[in-house]
């Protein structure tokens, strides 16, 4: 079940800028934007896509877990199942079928999860 009302590319955006990234042009010179990581990582926007790839939905699933990882599982869980452990103080057990769900989640599962994650530890920060 979708929870995140967006677009891949505007889901992108607001993934990219939750991870503190800066937007800025290519040292290239060869594209007019692309995402500073740091001073020497870069992503290009048009082949950075975690709703779509499962590498880059990894990167934004590491970065939600390092911020908040039972926020992070919660908000998969409720995408997947519609159960939300957190409003069960946690008093769970998940079925193998389940448990199979989450490690086999979408990227765009992932991406969305890691969004409602790191918008909410921005939103605590």
């Amino acid at each position: 079940m979708t929870q995140v009302q967006m677009a891949d590319g505007d889901l992108n955006l607001k993934l990219a800028e939750l991870m503190g990234w800066k937007s800025g042009g290519d040292p290239n010179k060869k594209r007019d934007f692309v995402w500073w990581i740091d001073e020497n990582r870069f992503r290009l926007p048009e082949k950075w896509n975690p709703c779509t790839d499962h590498t880059a939905s990894l990167e934004v699933q590491a970065a939600a877990i390092a911020k908040d990882k039972h926020g992070y599982l919660n908000n998969l869980a409720g995408i997947i199942t519609e159960v939300y452990p957190r409003d069960l103080n946690w008093d769970i057990v998940w079925t193998n079928d389940e448990i199979i769900s989450f490690i086999t989640a979408t990227p765009r599962q992932r991406a969305e999860a890691a969004y409602m994650t790191l918008k909410e530890v921005q939103r605590h920060e």
